[in-house]
């Protein structure tokens, strides 16, 4: 097997695979999700930092953040606003429900989901994703689209639609934010503020797996 041939089949492996086994075994892995992520990133980060072709400053650095700031941050607000409104329409007897009825639980969230979900995601399915599959997927735009593709599939394990979609726009955003900062602190950064934003408005109910 060529190394052309491997690596399609690592990313079917790893992206299509694995998550559809996630998905028939779910009802087994409602408190396994966190460590199966966790020991996906570990093995992801060995990978790359077993090769010497990937630049490690891309971890940590901002990169091109002076390119990108000022539209993540005119997204994030619009983007609160709006869905602010139309949950509040939508479904208002959950409107801000987590961090009203669970304080405590809500507080917890802000500190365990960017380090134990977010930043091991953004590994994952940004910074080895693209960097893993540029030789296979030369194509800068096709990467992005294809990463927020497997970025919605590996969100089926919640068995819901809406979990599937906020995935798939989400990750859409994020992987063309690592395609323009080339900066694994950056996606993080975007990831959580959208992420904690839909937690604590209410809409992570369907993104939940009890883990944290």
């Amino acid at each position: 097997m060529s190394n052309f041939q491997y690596r399609w089949f690592e990313l079917i492996c790893l992206f299509i695979a694995l998550p559809l086994v996630g998905f028939s075994l779910r009802a087994y892995l409602h408190n396994w999700l966190i460590p199966a992520l966790i020991t996906l990133t570990a093995i992801c980060c060995i990978t790359l930092l077993k090769d010497p072709q990937f630049k490690r400053f891309r971890l940590i650095s901002f990169g091109q953040f002076a390119i990108v700031k000022r539209r993540i941050a005119m997204f994030f607000l619009i983007g609160a606003l709006v869905s602010g409104v139309l949950y509040s329409i939508v479904n208002q007897g959950n409107w801000f429900n987590y961090p009203l009825e669970s304080p405590s639980a809500w507080l917890k969230l802000l500190i365990l989901y960017p380090l134990l979900s977010v930043l091991p995601q953004e590994l994952i399915f940004r910074t080895y994703f693209f960097h893993r599959y540029k030789y296979i997927i030369p194509n800068k735009g096709a990467r992005v689209w294809l990463s927020a593709c497997v970025f919605a599939l590996a969100h089926c394990v919640y068995n819901n639609v809406i979990a599937v979609l906020i995935a798939f726009l989400g990750g859409l955003l994020f992987a063309y934010t690592y395609a323009q900062s080339r900066s694994t602190f950056v996606c993080v950064l975007e990831h959580s503020l959208w992420g904690l934003w839909m937690f604590t408005l209410g809409v992570g109910s369907y993104l939940d797996s009890g883990a944290l």
